[in-house]
């Protein structure tokens, strides 16, 4: 196989230095490309692809602003490869990240793959808890790390693998952020294509981002859900609707409270206190205090981004576009 890396850069020059330095540095012997694609940024990484062009096979496109998803489509229609490897500009690579691609590809075939995320210690304690957050299976992040139990794995492009042939069946990814990559996906799914996760080709996301954006970006994922289900309904689960009602519940136990009622509140210290205790177990004391309030801005702003999607998209009949313009690029 000959890999496309694919990887659409907005206003991030020192970022996407980072993701190439470790490109730099894999074991993986065979020929392969990387395609990036500048989605029309004001702080151009020009000079940074320059630098690698002698250590890396290296090209470069600059677009008119138009959203990650046309930019990966973008590079995956100029690029040479037969199967593309899509990153986001904020990952880091471990080296053997290329060779386990291949290998697994070679034991296993399949026209779409999607790999885990991690962290580094070098990443600071609120990119540590955030990644616990989104990864660890005592959270939603369950099915965007490492588990693979509930129904078929969906890809999310931070780190993803299509082959050429799927791409161009499937036309790609669609203008709705977030959401495009599930929705990619469930097409795929139609179309008789596989997915599945490549736990072991990992990478390590390093989220440049804060609470009040982790807020933000939670909630958009929990908006375009219900607007998936409209458009992909024989894929709806139940389980999408469980954030949401973890805030009500939350909402409910502490107004029981009120009328000597304490057993449900209880289960929601216990969670959180099992959610503290295995963050600091697995990073420290603030990493553990910090995931505490990761996990539940969270469940707050998917349940309640969900919730408020689902009562615009399905209850009024709202054309998503109309009801979530933030969602869609034009």
């Amino acid at each position: 196989m000959y890999f496309s890396l694919i990887i659409p850069v907005y206003n991030r020059p020192d970022e996407i230095e980072e993701l190439l330095q470790t490109l730099a540095t894999q074991d993986y012997k065979n020929p392969y490309e990387v395609v990036v694609v500048e989605d029309g940024s004001s702080k151009p990484c020009t000079e940074v692809v320059e630098a690698f062009k002698d250590r890396l096979n290296i090209s470069y496109y600059f677009k008119p602003n138009s959203g990650p998803g046309d930019s990966r489509n973008y590079g995956m229609k100029v690029a040479k490869g037969d199967y593309f490897l899509i990153l986001d500009s904020d990952c880091l690579l471990p080296v053997h990240y290329l060779s386990s691609i291949e290998n697994t590809l070679q034991h296993k075939y399949v026209d779409c793959f999607g790999g885990a995320d991690a962290a580094l210690d070098s990443f600071s304690n609120v990119q540590k808890a955030i990644n616990f957050a989104m990864t660890s299976a005592l959270t939603t992040g369950g099915i965007r790390g490492k588990s693979e139990k509930i129904g078929k794995f969906q890809p999310r492009s931070f780190n993803m693998g299509i082959s050429k042939k799927a791409f161009e069946t499937s036309g790609g990814f669609g203008n709705i952020h977030p959401g495009e990559d599930p929705d990619l996906s469930i097409r795929l799914w139609k179309l008789g294509f596989e997915t599945a996760l490549f736990a072991n080709s990992y990478v390590y996301h390093k989220r440049r981002i804060d609470w009040e954006k982790f807020k933000k970006q939670v909630s958009k994922f929990g908006k375009a859900r219900p607007i998936l289900d409209k458009w992909h309904p024989q894929y709806k689960k139940v389980t999408f609707l469980f954030p949401t009602l973890f805030v009500l519940g939350l909402f409910l136990s502490v107004f029981l409270v009120l009328f000597g009622i304490k057993f449900m509140l209880l289960l929601y210290v216990v969670y959180f206190a099992i959610i503290w205790l295995t963050a600091v177990s697995q990073n420290n004391f603030k990493v553990g205090s910090l995931a505490v309030v990761a996990v539940f801005m969270q469940f707050y702003g998917y349940g309640m981004g969900y919730l408020e999607s689902f009562i615009k998209i399905h209850l009024l009949r709202m054309e998503p576009k109309a009801a979530f313009p933030e969602l869609f690029f034009k």
